[in-house]
């Protein structure tokens, strides 16, 4: 029986792994390994197993908005006026669909969702705006939020510090 990342026991090595690919996933799997302290093989069975089990659900770059012309982040809270499982289903399929929909959650109390879009400018959101909730009948309520400064962004996930015993 495989293990799924809710019966998966992490132990200090792998933690090890997790920090580190969190912080650079483009090491090859020999750089992996001597900065985690295990060898080459033990380092790639582990990460196999991680993927395996879903604790890595896949590995990306992260690239600059500003440099590639996509410097404006909106955070925006889209109230719908029907909430029923269809009416929430067809929105988010949507918004999930439109690339500059950059994350979306289903949140409450408050809003139906909470989106981050990352645009070029304010024409580009005005466009956005059109597409997503001008356009649907079911949307009520939407407020905006524009970033003027990112003062953290860090995608990865807060983990336990390994024990030495491990």
């Amino acid at each position: 029986m495989a293990e799924t990342a809710a019966t998966l026991e992490l132990d200090a090595t792998d933690l090890r792994i997790l920090d580190q690919l969190q912080r650079d996933a483009s090491l090859t799997n020999q750089a992996l390994a001597a900065v985690v302290h295990t060898s080459p093989a033990t380092c790639l069975r582990r990460v196999k197993r991680l993927v395996d089990a879903g604790v890595i659900e896949r590995q990306v770059a992260l690239l600059s908005p500003q440099r590639l012309g996509a410097g404006l982040t909106a955070i925006v809270e889209v109230t719908l006026d029907r909430q029923g499982a269809e009416h929430l289903q067809a929105f988010e399929a949507r918004a999930i669909a439109d690339a500059e929909v950059r994350q979306c959650y289903r949140v409450t109390p408050g809003p139906d969702f909470l989106l981050m879009l990352q645009v070029a400018d304010m024409p580009a959101y005005h466009a956005l705006v059109q597409r997503l909730f001008t356009q649907d009948a079911n949307v009520r309520n939407v407020k905006a939020f524009f970033s003027v400064h990112r003062a953290k962004f860090e995608p990865g996930l807060a983990l336990p510090s390994p024990t030495l015993s491990s």
